[in-house]
């Protein structure tokens, strides 16, 4: 829920501060990375007091959140943006200019780098 909340506060600064300066499509674009470091920020917080250590957990985690977030982002566009669904689904095809999958499928690893980068410390 944090990660929701983290990155609908970031998806509002993007329409409101960076779209209006370089433009929507490169808004959007750009924001893969502000979102993906986000995201890891929000993991790096929650994900080592959950006691996961082995590979295949963190990266079951990671789906789950993947999941989730792929799920709210569709689930925000049709309940509070009013798009339809082919417009809800074209956020994650990456031909439309948006890199939301790619931003997924990072996340899907985040819990995996975040317990990598904890024991090296």
């Amino acid at each position: 829920m944090a990660l929701a909340g983290v990155e609908t506060l970031h998806g509002i600064a993007r329409t409101l501060f960076l779209a209006p300066r370089v433009g929507k499509a490169r808004a959007i674009k750009l924001s893969i990375v502000s979102g993906s470091v986000l995201a890891f920020g929000v993991c790096y917080a929650f994900v080592p007091s959950m006691g996961l250590y082995s590979v295949p957990s963190l990266l079951v985690l990671g789906a789950c959140i993947s999941l989730f977030m792929a799920c709210f982002d569709i689930a925000m566009g049709l309940l509070l943006l009013r798009r339809s669904w082919r417009k809800a689904f074209s956020d994650l095809n990456p031909r439309t200019g948006n890199y939301l999958l790619y931003g997924l499928g990072l996340l899907v690893l985040d819990p995996l780098l975040v317990m990598r980068l904890q024991e090296g410390t």
